[in-house]
């Protein structure tokens, strides 16, 4: 992996502004690796589980009353067969984003064609996340559809690949970034799926990017059974470790494989909300080297070797979340924040 930013920065995606050339201005100047922002105050289309799903078969959108759904009723097969066609011939544009789903998206690949660098990230929702929370007419999660749980995997794979398509031709290097937060609720009656089967969808996904030269990160804002992320192909694990990086300890058998394997953590340690304005940078500094601490002397005392400085060896830094619910003057901070404690770790 060449040219990788030494503690690089990024963000994850939901931003509360609302002028897309602007901010993708801002953002492509302060993080090493911008990524497009998502603007869910501007549409409901750029909501997160609306923005990727206008490929699926039978999706019917109500921006007015707010609402997505799959009409399932009656026979599904030819929409099926047409959705299935446009996989089998390779049709990634048939996936792709649009302005009126994603301005961000348009306004950041303008940026960055007049913007040179290296590292550009994008970011679609998790085949869990997404088809957990859209659901049929009868309000049934589709991804617990006989039909439609395949589907949403491979519009969610196929629009990777062509984001990947997209900024690679204006950026080298291409992050991905697979966003989980119902990820938080695995193992709880609210997600009832097999762990393997959780695994093969994520590793459907991850191995799409992957097929496009672009490495696959993933992100998950709550606690979760992080051994089920660190066991599949992904090359980025994000975590928020402000309210959660002693979690990690429970795994350091499988942190250890996933670190030899080549893979990168990205410290979500900056605070997404009001908390921001009560921590500065040298707080942050302060609160991760303790906690990358306790997680190796914690490794350490089940006999595995986790160094500390290996931790922040390769890395990203990130805040903990999206800022999508946050309100201007935060995330504001946010970025400044973000940006000072980088150059406190150098």
């Amino acid at each position: 992996m060449t040219d990788w930013p030494r503690l690089g920065t990024t963000h994850l995606g939901s931003v509360p502004y609302a002028d897309p050339h602007s901010v993708s201005e801002r953002l492509a100047v302060i993080l090493d690796i911008p990524a497009w922002a998502q603007f869910s105050r501007r549409s409901f289309r750029e909501n997160m589980y609306v923005q990727f799903s206008a490929a699926l078969p039978r999706v019917m959108i109500d921006p007015t009353r707010e609402r997505i759904w799959v009409n399932t009723t009656g026979d599904l097969t030819p929409d099926l067969e047409a959705f299935y066609a446009l996989y089998l011939e390779d049709y990634v544009d048939a996936f792709a984003l649009t302005p009126d789903y994603a301005a961000g998206f348009f306004a950041m690949l303008d940026v960055l064609t007049v913007m040179p660098g290296t590292w550009a990230k994008g970011q679609v929702t998790g085949p869990v996340s997404l088809g957990l929370s859209v659901t049929d007419q009868d309000r049934y999660a589709i991804l617990y559809h006989d039909l439609l749980g395949d589907v949403v995997v491979k519009t969610l794979a196929m629009n990777a690949r062509w984001q990947v398509r997209q900024l690679r031709a204006v950026r080298p290097q291409v992050l991905i970034f697979v966003d989980e937060p119902y990820l938080a609720s695995f193992g709880s009656a609210y997600v009832s799926l097999e762990r393997d089967a959780v695994i093969a969808m994520l590793n459907e996904v991850f191995a799409a990017i992957h097929s496009e030269g672009a490495l696959a990160g993933v992100h998950c804002c709550g606690n979760t059974d992080w051994s089920l992320l660190l066991d599949t192909s992904v090359d980025v694990l994000n975590l928020d470790a402000f309210g959660y990086l002693e979690a990690l300890s429970l795994y350091p058998a499988e942190l250890r494989a996933f670190l030899d394997r080549g893979g990168i953590v990205a410290w979500g340690i900056v605070p997404n909300n009001e908390t921001i304005h009560s921590v500065s940078a040298g707080d942050l500094a302060e609160r991760l080297w303790d906690g990358l601490r306790q997680l190796s002397e914690r490794a350490a005392g089940r006999g595995v070797s986790i160094a500390a400085e290996d931790l922040l060896g390769r890395c990203l830094l990130t805040p903990s979340c999206g800022l999508g619910t946050a309100s201007p003057e935060v995330a504001d901070q946010v970025y400044v924040t973000l940006t000072a404690l980088k150059e406190i770790l150098l």
